[in-house]
């Protein structure tokens, strides 16, 4: 459990989504932990440690001891760690791996193309774009015609799948919607502006039942003028996670900044073993 003061402090010094308490927190159903300038989940056999230190100077060797500290405290089943670099101790016996970049967009160093604010005006002629806060039946509908014909990764999938959820109960969400002339959902997408130094991208989606040209591009224009407002000068892209991806997200300016990693590891034993060690140790 976290105070609303480490909770203030926690969003001061976030640099990655995962610092962001209410997103973690609203998606992963966990409880949140901070143990020497780490930030942590847990709830029932599972953790998840995030590997970002807030103090960014951070040593290796100090996150290998936050991890020792936090299996011998909490003593998870399933452990999933994200960070710059998985620990040598969790590489080797991860079951599952993943390697990426964060992409970040700076709104005072880059500026977009003039050919993309251009297809962004056009497109901004056949769609109103509108700011909410409220995941509608029209936006779950366009989440499975997204899923039906997307190869995600199973945790993107989740993210997906989780926005009903966390929507309504976020408080710093901003769901940016593209309606076209006939009233149809055309594309969206959703913004967390929890951290005080950047806005985070979430995930966008787009129909092609309601196809309209370059409405995820006036989508992203719209997300630089939502950040520019908020105060904030730097949008997390999130990760590359694939090519097309990758492509539009650097179409716009984006450029990876930061090492991302990801770890799942098995340790083998239950709750009720961990008891069982417990209390063998007091006898």
């Amino acid at each position: 459990m976290i105070t609303p003061a480490e909770e203030d402090y926690i969003l001061t010094k976030a640099y990655v989504p995962e610092h962001i308490v209410s997103l973690m927190g609203l998606i992963s159903k966990g409880e949140p932990f901070l143990i020497d300038g780490y930030l942590g989940f847990f709830k029932d056999n599972w953790l998840i440690l995030v590997g970002y230190p807030l103090v960014r100077d951070s040593s290796t060797e100090r996150c290998e001891k936050v991890l020792e500290q936090v299996l011998s405290s909490y003593r998870p089943e399933y452990l999933w760690f994200v960070g710059p670099e998985v620990p040598s101790s969790l590489s080797k016996i991860s079951t599952e791996r993943q390697t990426d970049q964060y992409y970040t967009f700076d709104l005072e160093v880059t500026k977009p193309k003039t050919s993309l604010l251009r297809v962004a005006e056009k497109a901004s002629m056949e769609l109103e774009i509108e700011k909410g806060h409220s995941f509608l039946k029209e936006h779950e509908a366009l989440v499975v015609e997204f899923l039906k014909r997307e190869k995600l990764t199973p945790r993107l999938r989740e993210l997906y799948l989780a926005m009903p959820q966390y929507v309504p109960q976020s408080k710093s969400s901003c769901v940016l919607n593209a309606w076209d002339n006939k009233g149809n959902l055309s594309a969206f997408y959703i913004v967390d502006l929890a951290a005080k130094g950047f806005a985070t991208y979430l995930l966008g989606c787009y129909s092609r039942k309601n196809y309209v040209p370059h409405a995820s591009d006036l989508l992203f224009y719209e997300m630089i003028e939502l950040t520019r407002e908020s105060g904030k000068k730097i949008i997390n892209l999130g990760l590359g996670v694939n090519e097309g991806i990758r492509r539009f997200k650097e179409k716009w300016g984006g450029i990876p900044t930061l090492r991302y990693e990801f770890c799942e590891a098995h340790y083998g034993y239950t709750r009720t073993a961990s008891l069982i060690r417990d209390l063998a140790g007091k006898l």
